[in-house]
């Protein structure tokens, strides 16, 4: 596989890396061996550590997708230039290591269990929300020109066997009659002649809005856009000690400590459990691997028959997530190791290597020219929070996509901003409801991981 080099690290990149366990990733560790930061070209400038102590109106804690919309929303909307603490280099976690697949959701739950958990119109208001969250992510790599390489056309969701088609069925109509989403259903045949020759498919579900991106672009735009609005993005510079102190919150740093009435986290799966005890074991990190083959040619693309860039996830609980690149590489990630001491196991490539060419056998012996893997931010009921805690003033949190980050960050971004600037957010279960807390035992719950990982893949593979 490729190499990409040392990325501006002067410690080398742990890919052993465990939230649970270990306190910190840096600072000073290179990036992750991504396809995607291989290809985003240099290095965007940031603002470097913090080198003394200082004030700031803001503080956010964390640079990938959601700290930099926080960031540039407060700017932009407000007025006010956030600070933005960075343990590593800017959106070293999640928001350079995903699949690049953005697509109309936010948490791991369907439209039905939407409304099963909270009711039709609560269900109807949270869906407006992402469909308009949808279109501010469009909107900000329109408008601001970010060259993410974004391939627009709708979200696939590919039933892996016949039994998941009638429960496709049902969505679609729902997102249909219920939501007036323009959902529609594919068959095996029509999804082969338009979209892609995926052998072990049976038809998919298509949505309106997905869109595919260059993952590092859109989080380096993200970066550029928000330091133009007067943020300051200070890396390698991890939260060490956080105390709140007559009102005002002290954010140790080994540069220096930073003061701020107002904290806003956005550290996804990559925060310490030591980062706040408020904020400890309020996700449960899982992780994902993603690997990209070499350029396939042109007698292997005509067999793959992948005719729509656009994003493809099957319906397996522990779901694969594909597309074809814009250099014509496949991408294609999962579910992988429960803990970071066995991230490195080959068995977990071969079990990816083997998924695709489930789907596409012609590529069963191609090369790879890229394998990674990071955590997710999964919280405990399978939905995210943004929301304000009751019993630490002026500290914001946005967390627990679920693996569905890449669009609703920016969303999220701007609605903690609002919540920073005081200002009032929808009345959805999302918003100002804190993250179930799981306490001690979260990391027990590993234990119980491994079970229904094997029990998981059993109903996944069963016909």
């Amino acid at each position: 596989m490729q190499a990409i080099g040392k990325l501006r690290g002067s410690r080398p990149y742990n890919a052993l890396y465990d939230p649970m366990t270990d306190k910190t990733v840096g600072p000073g560790s290179d990036y992750a061996p991504t396809y995607w930061m291989a290809t985003a070209g240099p290095l965007p400038e940031d603002d470097g550590p913090v080198t003394g102590d200082m004030e700031a109106d803001v503080v956010v804690i964390g640079s990938g997708y959601t700290g930099l919309s926080t960031a540039l929303h407060l700017a932009k909307m407000h007025g006010i230039k956030a600070v933005v603490l960075e343990a590593n280099g800017v959106a070293y976690g999640c928001s350079t290591r995903n699949g690049g697949q953005a697509q109309v959701s936010a948490g791991r739950l369907k439209r039905s269990q939407w409304i099963d958990r909270w009711g039709l119109d609560v269900a109807k208001r949270l869906h407006a929300e992402v469909v308009e969250g949808f279109e501010l992510f469009r909107g900000l790599i329109r408008d601001h020109d970010i060259d993410c390489q974004p391939q627009d056309g709708g979200h696939y969701y590919i039933a892996h066997k016949a039994s998941m088609m009638p429960v496709l069925e049902k969505e679609a109509k729902l997102l249909r009659e219920t939501f007036g989403y323009g959902a529609s259903v594919l068959s095996r045949d029509e999804l082969h002649q338009t979209v892609a020759r995926e052998m072990e498919a049976h038809g998919a579900m298509w949505e309106p809005d997905g869109v595919a991106v260059h993952a590092a672009k859109l989080a380096f735009g993200y970066l550029r856009i928000a330091r133009e609005l007067g943020a300051k993005i200070h890396t390698d510079s991890p939260v060490t000690a956080w105390e709140y102190r007559d009102g005002v919150h002290h954010l140790r740093t080994p540069g220096g400590t930073v003061r701020a009435r107002r904290v806003a986290v956005a550290t996804a799966a990559y925060a310490p459990r030591t980062l706040h005890p408020r904020l400890k074991d309020r996700l449960m990190p899982i992780m994902s691997n993603s690997i990209v083959t070499r350029v396939l040619t042109a007698s292997e693309l005509d067999v793959v028959g992948i005719r729509k860039t656009s994003p493809l996830t099957d319906t397996r609980t522990l779901r694969h997530y594909y597309r074809l690149l814009p250099d014509n590489r496949l991408q294609i990630g999962s579910r992988a190791a429960i803990t970071g001491r066995d991230a490195a196991n080959p068995a977990h490539l071969k079990g990816l290597r083997e998924g695709m060419a489930r789907k596409f056998p012609a590529l069963r012996e191609v090369e790879l020219d890229y394998s990674w893997w990071g955590w997710v931010d999964v919280s405990h009921d399978m939905m995210p929070r943004i929301t304000g805690l009751p019993d630490l003033p002026g500290a914001y949190y946005a967390l627990g996509y679920g693996g569905n980050g890449v669009m609703y960050s920016a969303m999220a971004g701007r609605r903690m901003a609002q919540l920073v600037a005081g200002e009032r957010v929808p009345d959805l279960p999302i918003f100002n409801n804190e993250l179930p807390h799981e306490g001690w035992k979260t990391p027990f719950r590993r234990l119980g991981q491994r079970g229904l990982y094997h029990l998981y893949q059993f109903r996944d593979e069963r016909k």
